[in-house]
């Protein structure tokens, strides 16, 4: 019988043997991933600190640009202003010299040459002009006289 008590303590004891076994590592395992999470929370830390910083820079280069193209804006619309009122006034300014040409081409007689220019037709400029040139024959004792 004594064969028979002996063989089941070495059995009852060996599983207590794995267990201490099996703890050992299991602690230093569990040491390992608390190390390893701790360095993972801290770079986690790092990643949310740095992303923070981007934010942070991108939000004052966004502010940035967005007050220049706010001065562009408005210098661009007073120097669109500035060229309308300079190009009204152009426009003003030719509308007037026309008035006038017309004006003094009615005062010269030529009102035929401003009307048949207003309607598309081409004048004879080369007939008005030989007109203007030529004087009318000068009657002398009322016969003609050649120039």
């Amino acid at each position: 019988m004594a064969s028979s008590d002996s063989a089941p303590a070495v059995t009852i004891s060996a599983p207590l043997a794995l267990k201490k076994e099996n703890i050992t590592p299991v602690g230093s395992k569990i040491a390992e991933l608390n190390e390893s999470r701790a360095e993972l929370l801290s770079r986690i830390q790092g990643l949310k600190q740095d992303l923070q910083n981007w934010r942070s820079k991108l939000d004052t280069q966004v502010k940035v640009y967005r007050d220049e193209l706010t001065d562009l804006k408005k210098t661009l619309n007073v120097e669109v202003e500035q060229l309308r009122t300079e190009f009204q006034d152009l426009r003003s300014t030719l509308h007037q010299q026309h008035e006038d040409v017309t004006a003094s081409l009615r005062n010269l007689g030529l009102q035929d040459v401003s009307e048949g220019a207003k309607d598309g037709e081409e004048p004879n400029v080369e007939e008005k002009e030989e007109e203007m040139q030529t004087p009318p024959p000068i009657k002398e004792n009322e016969k003609e006289v050649e120039h």
